[in-house]
């Protein structure tokens, strides 16, 4: 009898023991769920875009089991929140969202594309009306691509069946008609929404109407509610290259550097030789293009449009008579470069995903750049021309009459109706060959081609002024 309990308490004791290293060994396990987890605390804008889509691909790379997105924003570019929604809708990894305070506008899209949403307690997500950069409600047309947008991403979360009794309801996991009301007030729909305003839905309401699974208050929780009790965490964070890009590729940025390019060229053409201006065009140019390269939104083709566009401006200044097909040519193609580098290829290739928003933009901005960076160069270059500081640019010295200069040529009172040969295109400023002498001279009408017979019409203080013969 004693032999027989001891060998019951030995076994008791190796069963103990065996329970005791299982469990400690499973507790040096690395953990069975990796939740990549990417940070959008900022406007919605190119930078937010580009740590979605790098994102992603190292999230894909790792094999991540949840992508998790921490957001926190106020709205931003609809566009880029398009695509930040598609990226989301088409990933092979389920993503989720935390909403830690506020999904407003471009981050309320954003948010409905997720697999599940959850919220802060005290956050809201809504308020997606479309306005501009005052603050003002844009035209109904692009309300109308906000809502149909909305709608689309809440249908392709799906909806469950319901068997009661002998019928069959199909009920959408996140109804179409609250993602509508987010946009448009004056959707109604009762139990929700009446008022007459944006819908925006706090935590409890967004809970109580399918739009969030749960309240969170950190990411701990997050994972908890969605029953995970072995996971890793690891961070997206961008590169300084990441930051570099997303700085660059900001529109207000762009635009800066657009306003640089112009206003280099037209301040290069004011002054002798070539200088700074052209090197800060050229640079400026560079930098314009290089990110939106890296980032697949600008093709080789593209880049080629802009520079035969420089070309032609370039030949019809200093080549070509007048301002005609060259020039205007030239100027059209540059704008088209400057505007395409800043649209997604893949709206061309697709036309479904075509929506004229994408490029009325891009082309706003860049034609609003122009004509600040045409106002900065003028400013700019007279400020320079007559600033002692660069004496280079402009003539600063004072010819007086005690040094033997007189203000006008006294021999040029009497060749009012002379006549002599253009010696180079008068544009409208050139040389003319009267008699034996060379003079400085303005064509009065148009332009006057090289070799062309001339005949001075006018002297007004010591400038010739010449017609064609």
């Amino acid at each position: 009898m004693k032999t027989l309990l001891l060998k019951k308490l030995i076994a008791l004791t190796l069963l103990l023991a065996g329970v005791g290293m299982l469990t400690k060994a499973q507790d040096t396990l690395p953990p069975n769920k990796l939740v990549y987890k990417i940070n959008i605390k900022e406007n919605i804008m190119p930078a937010a875009w580009r740590s979605v889509k790098v994102g992603f691909e190292k999230a894909k790379k790792i094999n991540a089991d949840i992508i998790l997105i921490h957001l926190n924003t106020y709205g931003g570019m609809v566009d880029i929140a398009d695509s930040i929604r598609t990226k989301i809708l088409n990933s092979s990894i389920p993503v989720w969202v935390f909403i830690d305070n506020q999904a407003v506008s471009a981050g309320a899209l954003i948010s409905i594309a997720c697999d599940s949403i959850y919220m802060r307690k005290g956050g809201s997500i809504g308020a997606a009306t479309v306005v501009d950069q005052s603050g003002n409600v844009v035209p109904d047309k692009f309300q109308s691509f906000m809502r149909s947008t909305m709608r689309a991403t809440a249908e392709a979360k799906g909806y469950d069946t319901i068997i009661t009794g002998n019928d069959t309801i199909l009920k959408w996991r996140r109804d179409p008609r609250i993602a509508e009301a987010m946009v448009d007030p004056t959707i109604y729909i009762e139990g929700v929404i009446d008022s007459g305003k944006v819908l925006t839905f706090t935590a409890e309401e967004a809970i109580k109407h399918g739009y969030c699974e749960a309240k969170a208050e950190n990411v701990k929780e997050v994972l908890k509610h969605a029953g995970m009790k072995s996971y890793r965490i690891e961070e997206f964070r961008p590169s300084l290259l990441d930051r570099l890009i997303g700085f660059l590729t900001n529109p207000v940025v762009s635009g800066i550097l657009i306003m640089i390019i112009i206003g280099g060229i037209y301040f290069e053409l004011q002054t002798p030789g070539i200088g700074f201006p052209l090197a800060a065009a050229a640079i400026a140019a560079i930098l314009y293009f290089a990110p939106l390269y890296i980032e697949g939104l600008v093709e080789n083709w593209e880049i080629v449009i802009f520079i035969v566009g420089v070309i032609l401006l370039m030949v019809e200044l200093f080549a070509i008579p007048g301002f005609g097909v060259a020039g205007i040519s030239g100027i059209i193609l540059m704008v088209a470069g400057l505007t395409l580098a800043m649209i997604d290829n893949e709206i061309f290739r697709n036309p479904i995903n075509f929506d004229l928003l994408n490029i009325l933009k891009p082309f706003g901005i860049v034609v609003l750049a122009i004509f600040l960076g045409l106002i900065g160069g003028i400013a700019l270059s007279r400020q320079l021309l007559t600033s002692s500081m660069f004496p280079n640019l402009a003539l600063q010295s004072n010819l007086s009459k005690e040094d033997g200069f007189v203000g006008v040529d006294a021999k040029l009172k009497g060749m009012v109706g002379a006549e002599g040969v253009a010696m180079t295109t008068l544009r409208p400023s050139g040389k003319v060959q009267i008699g034996n002498d060379w003079f400085d001279a303005v064509a009065e009408f148009g332009y006057i081609e090289k070799g062309s017979n001339v005949k001075v019409s006018k002297d007004e203080s010591g400038q010739l002024y010449v017609v064609k013969v």
